[in-house]
């Protein structure tokens, strides 16, 4: 099911000019965020990472109670779901007009089942660590990381796992990675050039909340190999356990296991735009 599209506010068939930037040049930002119970999660934070990435990208956006309106709408037709936003610059043809275009819509998700296996791609196109215009935006030019999907999928696993031109662990193509050494959660530090994820923030939140030591790293590929634990972090993963990287396996451990329940307890009792609930 895919709910009512909306195209700056306006029920629309979906179509968009093909002169559009999103479509000739990849260049548009965008949002994901989960909808449960019609409510959809940490949407302010949703909202400040899109305005933080339009504004590097210099595309314009509406004003944030429009946003607002259009995500609620959508959130409140899917249900439990994904709700997506698209924000593209108009026509990237010279002289040719093209108005700005917002694009929301929300779809069911098949949430991966069971722990995943991931394979270890090396990414040259990644920034990793050094600063350039685009740093922290989530812009819709994901065709290297969707690449390495492909590339671990056609070697067996589930997907990939991001590491630098010198073995350093980032991420996954879509989500933020953890592991768990001596009962103590490390993860990728921000400084890497990894995505801000909102997943990720939230999961730390939790953690604090749980007493779960946590420290973020710049961590070699045998630093995770070594780990007890290692999860996957993502709006459409929540807390998911990784049984494998590469030919590595682990097992779902206790500090996944409380984090997949403070988690799962979160998003059944969630403010739309909060942060942690008291209990």
């Amino acid at each position: 099911m895919t709910t009512t599209i909306l195209i700056n506010g306006q029920p629309s068939d979906g179509r968009i000019p093909v002169t559009d930037s999103s479509v000739v040049r990849g260049d548009a930002v965008f949002e994901v965020a989960m909808a449960y119970g019609g409510v959809p999660f940490r949407l302010d934070d949703h909202l400040d990472r899109l305005e933080a990435s339009a504004r590097k990208l210099g595309v314009g956006l509406p004003r944030r109670s429009l946003l607002v309106e259009w995500m609620t709408r959508a959130a409140e037709e899917i249900g439990d779901g994904a709700v997506r936003l698209v924000a593209t610059r108009g026509s990237s043809i010279p002289g040719e007009p093209g108005e700005p275009l917002v694009i929301v819509f929300g779809h069911e998700l098949a949430r991966p089942d069971g722990p995943c296996r991931l394979f270890p791609v090396t990414a040259p196109w990644h920034a990793a660590g050094v600063e350039w215009d685009l740093s922290g935006a989530k812009i819709t030019s994901y065709a290297p990381n969707m690449a390495s999907t492909r590339r671990a999928q056609a070697e067996g696993f589930d997907d990939a796992l991001l590491v630098t031109v010198d073995g350093l662990v980032l991420e996954g193509p879509t989500f933020s990675v953890a592991w768990v050494i001596d009962g103590v959660l490390e993860t990728p530090g921000l400084e890497l050039g990894i995505l801000e994820s909102v997943t990720r923030r939230v999961v730390l939140e939790l953690a604090a909340a749980e007493g779960i030591p946590f420290v973020e790293v710049e961590a070699p590929l045998e630093r995770m190999l070594s780990a007890d634990e290692a999860m996957a972090w993502s709006t459409v993963r929540e807390v998911q356990a990784v049984s494998h990287v590469g030919d590595h396996g682990y097992e779902t451990g206790p500090v996944t296991k409380t984090l997949q329940e403070a988690f799962a307890a979160l998003v059944g009792n969630h403010d739309s735009r909060g942060g942690v609930d008291p209990a």
